[in-house]
């Protein structure tokens, strides 16, 4: 009969005791929790006498093997003392630590297993399960983590590593329950901070993930994922400092694309469009702009009324990209704020025949017709408009005024009051405007007959 005691040490280690019947102690040291993201490290041993027993010697020859990171020599001693004592949780948990160090996880994962079936209350054996899995299978993670947790309350890690597992799966609820208790325990480390912050932010609380980054960030200055994370939390909340946080972040981390980008639309929400320009320069800097880009400085120049500048931008990006028909209806609204009907006809065309069921297009090509005098095709394009979507007054006011341009009494004021039903006194210039020409037109008509 045999049975294996854990003893805790000073060191924060457990030594497996391995009773033979009718034989001396033998003193094993287990091995400290090897993640698949960190080299093995040396065991750790308890200072326990070891005494003659036929096992040890597989023990010892594993054990010297593993001293040295000679992980593969350690995998047949240890074999050959599970063939004998199957039942050891420790034999099974040094074979998988062997195993992971030589990152065979898929034979590391069921001598964990194996370790904690034989012994629920090995806390390093469900810690090292728990990271094993954590990256491969967080579902699965989450048990023997939370196990973990249970035997080892006063650790902030197995808290940590329970959070992460949650993360992953969604759960965030969970997951910032989790991290508060690290962070608790462990007030020095700011990496609970930073994925509890990260949650606030998923679950809208800025408020909260500001404080969060903040905290890290007065523990460790400068930590890029806290400084974005601070960035993204001011954004969210329209704070002013957001732009000068995205500025802090990529001081330390200039080539993050998508800061880049948040940190422009960020100083074009606050109209600072010269700055705006200038980081867009920035990250342009002797290389050739990327589409995202152009379309960014197309938007900047739009909001200066820049419309030359990008209308070129624009051509720039559609350079890049023909078949966008995104690009080609911003080039012909461009192109319609400078009066240039003919050009915006075109882009507009070359739009709708990318993506001919976008309704935009079809509304900035009635626009662009209205406003080049081609009254027919205003009215032949508001006529494929209406079969999707409902004329609303604006809509009914223009028909009106096509038809009046066009010399069309009848259906004129037809529309114009249409217009009137619709728009109820919301705009008061063009009711009056409506109500006048209403008279006048049912004059004409009195006048016809």
């Amino acid at each position: 009969m045999s049975r294996v005691l854990a003893l805790r040490t000073t060191r924060k280690t457990y030594i497996a005791v391995f009773v033979l019947a009718g034989a001396p102690s033998l003193a094993l040291a287990i091995q400290p929790p090897a993640s698949a993201q960190t080299s093995a490290k040396p065991p750790v041993q308890g200072k326990t006498h070891t005494l003659a027993n036929p096992l040890n010697d597989y023990l010892d020859e594993a054990q010297k093997s593993i001293d040295k990171n000679d992980f593969a020599s350690a995998i047949v001693p240890l074999e050959k003392f599970i063939a004998e004592k199957p039942d050891v949780a420790f034999a099974h948990f040094q074979l998988a630590y062997v195993y992971t160090a030589l990152k065979r996880f898929a034979e590391a994962r069921p001598e964990l297993e194996r370790a904690v079936a034989i012994d629920p209350k090995m806390p390093e054996a469900q810690l090292n399960l728990g990271i094993l899995l954590l990256e491969r299978d967080p579902a699965a993670a989450i048990a023997p983590l939370s196990k973990a947790v249970e035997l080892l309350p006063a650790q902030s890690r197995p808290r940590f590593l329970l959070g992460a597992a949650q993360e992953k799966t969604g759960n965030l609820t969970a997951a910032a329950n989790s991290y508060e208790g690290a962070a608790h325990l462990d007030s020095s480390d700011p990496e609970a901070l930073i994925h509890l912050g990260t949650i606030y932010l998923n679950l809208k609380r800025a408020p909260e993930a500001e404080a969060k980054f903040r905290a890290a960030l007065g523990m460790q200055p400068g930590a890029p994922p806290a400084l974005l994370g601070l960035a993204k939390s001011l954004e969210a909340q329209k704070k002013p400092e957001a732009a000068e946080a995205y500025k802090n972040y990529l001081a330390t981390q200039p080539a993050d694309p998508g800061a880049s980008s948040r940190m422009v639309r960020t100083l074009m929400d606050q109209q600072k469009y010269d700055e705006a320009l200038a980081e867009l320069d920035r990250t342009e800097a002797g290389k050739p702009p990327t589409l995202d880009a152009l379309r960014m400085r197309a938007d900047v120049q739009i909001a200066q009324k820049k419309w030359s500048d990008a209308a070129a931008t624009i051509r720039r990006a559609i350079a890049l990209a023909p078949e966008d028909a995104e690009l080609h209806g911003g080039l012909g609204r461009v192109y319609m704020q400078n009066r240039d009907f003919a050009a915006a006809d075109k882009e507009l065309k070359a739009a709708l025949a990318l993506d001919r069921n976008k309704l935009a297009y079809w509304k900035d090509l009635s626009t662009n017709y209205y406003l080049g005098g081609n009254f027919p095709a205003t009215l032949v394009t508001l006529d494929i408009i209406a079969k999707v979507e409902p004329p609303g007054p604006g809509t009914w006011f223009v028909r009106a005024l096509c038809y009046d341009k066009l010399n069309q009494p009848k259906p004129a004021l037809d529309a114009y009051q249409k217009f009137l039903d619709a728009d109820k006194g919301s705009n008061p210039d063009q009711v009056w405007q409506a109500q006048q020409r209403i008279k006048a037109l049912k004059l004409v008509l009195e006048h016809k007959h």
